[in-house]
């Protein structure tokens, strides 16, 4: 009866202890009796966790010389030897076989791809020192000089091809653009967070490598330098990453210290530093196409609303988050909405319902399910955005948009100074409406507090009558929002939840 959760155990079971409280406990094999789990600790697991490349991870644990790197290497030698017999009786194709592995099981890096990178040479003495031998066809390929299975040249992926005993390049990609494909030499300019490359026909990427991708001041930088040699010479400038997700937004943690160090001047600063770069992407004097894939939060979020447009992946998880965090958003994402907002509102339209439409797509911090969603809740836009259902296709696509756009003449966007606010007719409403929900207890205190400070900015202030004002009037506004939050407690507790427990706070 040891079925797993059929039966309610298995290698796990899942009890109530003397607290209460649930509690998974494991199977100790050698007795056959559950226990409570004990935590393993392995220095080189510890010692990785500072890698920021897959490839360099697995590697840096292969060569390991504890029981962990132990581990490691029998598990990829068995790998690489099982793989090798697998050709031709799975497929011809070794490229085939790792595509198989990626789309059948999930793997970031596939088996030759890995094999590669640690050396095909270093895993067959490897073999031979345990006594075993890959198949015959990797020592004919290594006599004949060739190193690795895959090689890299303009861009393009060529796989060692068997029965030809040379190199060929991977039909099924031709129509892609991958950046994994782009040698070194295609680096025009990097830092620790972010590398730009020329991927042809004047066009350059900007590619993020940070953890979870976060928008520090490493980005920051590597945004207006793209942006900057983009204008040098360059027809257009493409936003995107091959990373797990696009964006998880800015840097909390960098927030967190400056706020609790009560340092609002640096603060300050980094917020305007932060709005400065994001407004550089909707009014350099090249098209920017950015393509943006699964979590894309926060400031992540306000990079795509400032694109000239944008190339979305369908697994799409967009959103601004920073309500549950304690603030509004800060990098242009309110001063935008506001934008959006009254772009909306035409003659004769009910100009609270809009409003209130838009307050609450920030305020209940609403996150796309989809890109088809990110449509419906404001932060795509109908006619210029568009969707990719294949995500091996979209930066081809994203090339294609922005070479489009540069040869229709394009003209650099003058900053709008005719931004329609509601002033006092719509903070009254925003009021009445906090006021209502803390009274009936769905918010807190704190939740009112940031909802009317939300609503200032999407109101332009405290404005007499309807005004038209400019977009630096809302970055300030905003900005001015984002400090004041900063220096409330609450706010740096719900911070500090996030960066801890990586869970909303609701104080």
């Amino acid at each position: 009866n040891w079925l797993g959760s059929k039966t309610n155990q298995g290698f796990y079971k899942k009890i109530k202890n003397e607290k209460g409280e649930a509690e998974i406990l494991s199977l100790d094999v050698k007795t056959l009796t559950y226990t409570s789990q004990k935590n393993s600790k392995f220095a080189a697991l510890d010692a990785v966790k500072n890698i920021d490349s897959l490839s360099e991870r697995i590697k840096t644990l292969y060569n390991g010389q504890d029981e962990t790197g132990a581990f490691y290497k029998d598990h990829f030698l068995t790998l690489f030897l099982y793989i090798s017999n697998r050709i031709s009786e799975i497929s011809d194709d070794i490229h085939k076989i790792d595509d198989a592995v990626k789309a059948g099981f999930g793997w970031e890096q596939a088996p030759f791809e890995t094999w590669d990178y640690i050396g095909v040479q270093q895993i067959v003495n490897d073999l031979e020192a345990i006594k075993k031998k890959p198949a015959a066809w990797v020592y004919e390929m290594l006599a004949k000089g060739f190193t690795t299975f895959y090689k890299l040249e303009n861009g393009r992926k060529y796989y060692y091809d068997i029965p030809s005993k040379k190199y060929l390049e991977i039909e099924s990609q031709r129509e892609m653009i991958l950046l994994s494909n782009f040698s070194d030499d295609t680096i025009i300019w990097k830092n620790k967070g972010t590398t730009i490359k020329d991927i042809g026909d004047g066009i350059i990427n900007l590619e993020f490598h940070t953890k979870m991708n976060t928008i520090g001041s490493e980005v920051l930088q590597g945004m207006h330098k793209a942006i900057d040699i983009a204008e040098s010479g360059y027809k257009g400038l493409i936003i995107s990453n091959e990373g797990q997700n696009f964006s998880a937004g800015a840097n909390v943690a960098m927030i967190f210290m400056m706020a609790a160090d009560q340092e609002y001047d640096e603060l300050n600063f980094a917020i305007k530093s932060f709005q400065d770069a994001i407004m550089r992407v909707r009014y350099s004097s090249i098209p920017v196409v950015i393509a943006p894939h699964n979590l894309t939060l926060g400031g992540g979020c306000e990079m795509c609303l400032h694109a000239d447009a944008v190339v979305a992946h369908a697994e799409l998880y967009m959103g601004l988050v920073e309500f549950g965090e304690g603030v509004i958003p800060g990098g242009g994402g309110t001063k935008e909405f506001a934008l959006r907002t009254a772009d909306a509102m035409h003659e004769g339209d009910i100009r609270i319902n809009t409003l209130r439409e838009r307050f609450l797509t920030i305020g209940q911090a609403k996150v796309s399910t989809s890109a088809h969603e990110a449509f419906e809740l404001g932060y795509l836009r109908e006619g210029i955005d568009e969707i990719v259902m294949n995500k091996d296709f979209q930066l081809a696509r994203a090339k294609e948009l922005a070479l489009k756009i540069a040869s229709e003449g394009y003209i650099q966007p003058i900053r709008r100074k005719d931004i329609k606010v509601m002033g006092k007719e719509g903070l009254g409403i925003v009021y009445i409406g906090a006021n209502t929900m803390y009274s009936g207890n769905f918010i807190s205190e704190h939740d009112k507090l940031i909802s009317e400070k939300l609503g200032t900015v999407l109101c332009g202030g405290d404005l007499s009558e309807p005004t038209e004002v400019s977009e630096q009037y809302l970055l300030d506004l905003e900005r001015k929002a984002f400090l004041e939050l900063c220096m409330k407690r609450k706010t740096l507790e719900r911070l500090q939840s996030i960066i801890t427990t990586g869970k909303v706070l609701r104080n």
